[in-house]
């Protein structure tokens, strides 16, 4: 059972988790998931052993939480956008230019020999990130489930196509891969959803 922590919004334990996030991302870069330890974290953010159970209770959750950053920070670039409402996924960008901007990171987090935790991980953000967009555009219960799985799938396997291409391409031309792909699959919910509405 963990200790009382300090507010999350305590500069100590934001530094804390930082520095834990980071060495978790160089420990998988250099060794990839199975290769390292609790211990071995805490070695590398010079974090005791004690601190790192205070804030998760093991890598897995410090992983989750770094992907769960990434989502409020992709949630946050698209609220302030602009105004009204924003185009299908315009989330997407911003997951693509974090990821090719950080490419060997993400290389490792979810290249061919990452762990399917990891993967997973990752899965599981940009799937809640078309859920939320699609429930703005799709009342329930016509097929959005579905929807959201199709769209949040062929934005993962698209983000895994952008990282592990010859040349790697550019954060617009990945992007708009995405969305000329993506954009029947929407354009039919929503006629199908108007039909059934009516």
């Amino acid at each position: 059972m963990r200790g009382k922590l300090p507010s999350q919004g305590d500069r100590r334990v934001r530094r804390t988790r930082a520095a834990l996030r980071a060495a978790l991302v160089a420990l998988i870069v250099e060794r990839g998931w199975d290769g390292f330890n609790t211990q071995d974290l805490c070695d590398r953010a010079d974090v005791a052993r004690s601190t790192f159970y205070l804030h998760f209770a093991d890598k897995e959750e410090v992983l989750a939480d770094g992907f769960a950053d990434l989502g409020k920070q992709l949630r946050t670039e698209q609220s302030q956008s602009g105004t009204g409402v924003p185009r299908p996924l315009a989330f997407s960008v911003g997951l693509f230019q974090h990821a090719l901007e950080h490419l060997r990171v993400f290389r490792a987090l979810v290249g061919r020999r990452a762990a399917h935790l990891v993967r997973g991980n990752l899965r599981a953000v940009v799937l809640e990130l078309v859920r939320e967009d699609v429930a703005r555009r799709l009342p329930q219960g016509t097929g959005r489930e579905t929807v959201v799985a199709f769209l949040g799938g062929a934005l993962f396997e698209v983000l895994i196509w952008a990282l592990e291409a010859q040349p790697t391409p550019t954060v617009e031309d990945a992007d708009a891969m995405f969305h000329d792909l993506a954009a029947p699959t929407i354009a039919a919910a929503v006629r199908k959803a108007g039909l059934s509405a009516g």
